[in-house]
């Protein structure tokens, strides 16, 4: 039961929470550092419309769904969604996993690493957009 710390700069979001979600069913600890600058792929207006039209014209606003404006909490909600957090062992691997704006005070010394595949660089498109981005958008 290892912790990890991960750099999500300029990583692919999805593969940055796959990663995240098989090793904190293994039992890992995974901090993950700077969610505001993951990238998802794909066209900025396509992926904005989608979750302003989840957000705002889906269901009741008392009731949900609740897709939060911040870029950490986005990034945590997308790994819930990996996972089988109606179980206790996908509850308990949620509990495992933090997500935070840049890198706090704490984690300043902690060597950072990246998620292997999961550099934007690597992209045939040029079609992406920061989390960031879509939290402003949305």
């Amino acid at each position: 039961m290892a912790e990890r710390y991960i750099d999500a700069a300029n990583a692919i979001a999805g593969r940055i929470g796959a990663f995240a979600a098989k090793r904190a069913l293994l039992g890992d600890t995974i901090k993950i550092m700077n969610c505001e600058k993951a990238i998802m792929s794909g066209r900025k207006e396509q992926i904005t419309e989608r979750y302003y039209h989840r957000r705002n014209k889906v269901g009741q606003p008392q009731k949900g769904p609740f897709i939060s404006r911040l870029p950490d909490r986005f990034l945590r909600r997308t790994i819930r969604g990996m996972l089988p957090y109606k179980k206790t062992k996908g509850a308990q691997a949620y509990k495992r996993i933090m997500c935070y704006l840049g890198v706090p005070e704490q984690f300043k010394d902690k060597k950072l690493e990246k998620v292997p595949g999961a550099d934007a660089e690597k992209l045939q498109s040029l079609k992406k957009i920061t989390i960031e981005e879509v939290c402003k958008k949305i």
